[in-house]
């Protein structure tokens, strides 16, 4: 059962991320957090995460703009950095809050917020504020939207070049909670290890789908699909707080 759920789990969201550039990783997120330990789920998910980024980033390497990583990698070892000093350590309530309000910033109009992640000064600052919500609550998809808003980026490009900054911030995750991951009993291991694959195949779905949609398509789906989950995370939140 945990296989064949986490196996379902990990095809689903995948594809959702291979189409919309996140959404899923928040999805598993949640489905991770009913199973383990916070910091064993957001371990779990980055590893997941991680093989699915990275067969994204595969198939959309001719779009990806190398410039804007080399910057924003910069920003991560900061992020990476910062949460080692202070010795953090999550909490599931506070985690779920912080997701669910994440929605909020994809409402936010452009003319706001004149961020743009091709200008290096500021791909370091999206490196850092996502790499900081990631590696602390497990997914950082809104944030790091924001960054490419305002760019004329294809959606091709902007799939590829984020696919590939947050698999770089997921390998920081691993590094920052490899203690819990390799707390895992075997039969959890090896429910992801089974799953894995699955999210290549979502990623490749997911591609095949992106290609059929319009930018329009794209950024309206995006936010729909984020405010509901972003809604699910609020209200779990809160539960969890009235509760201890």
């Amino acid at each position: 059962m945990l296989i064949a759920g986490l196996i379902l789990a990990v095809l689903l969201t995948s594809t959702l991320s291979g189409v919309f550039g996140m959404v899923g990783g928040m999805i598993l997120l949640g489905f991770l957090l009913f199973l383990l330990p916070v910091e064993a789920a957001i371990a779990a998910q980055g590893v997941i995460q991680l093989v699915a980024n990275s067969s994204r980033a595969y198939f959309s390497r001719e779009w990806i703009d190398w410039r804007i990583i080399r910057y924003a990698v910069l920003g991560i070892g900061a992020a990476l950095l910062l949460l080692t000093l202070v010795e953090y350590t999550p909490n599931i309530a506070v985690v779920s809050i912080c997701v669910g309000l994440l929605p909020v910033f994809c409402y936010i109009p452009t003319r706001w917020i004149m961020l743009d992640a091709s200008r290096p000064p500021q791909a370091v600052l999206c490196g850092f504020l996502g790499g900081l919500l990631n590696l602390g609550v497990g997914v950082a998809g809104p944030i790091v939207d924001i960054f490419f808003a305002r760019t004329p980026m294809d959606r091709r490009k902007i799939i590829g070049t984020k696919a590939s900054l947050v698999l770089i911030s997921h390998l920081a995750k691993i590094a920052l909670y490899s203690a819990a991951l390799s707390g895992l009993e075997n039969r959890e291991l090896i429910a992801i290890s089974v799953a894995l694959p699955f999210s290549v195949m979502g990623s490749l779905i997911g591609h095949a789908i992106l290609s059929r949609f319009t930018n329009e398509g794209f950024r309206r789906g995006t936010v729909i699909l984020i405010t509901v989950v972003g809604l699910f995370y609020l209200g779990q939140g809160f539960l969890l707080l009235t509760r201890s």
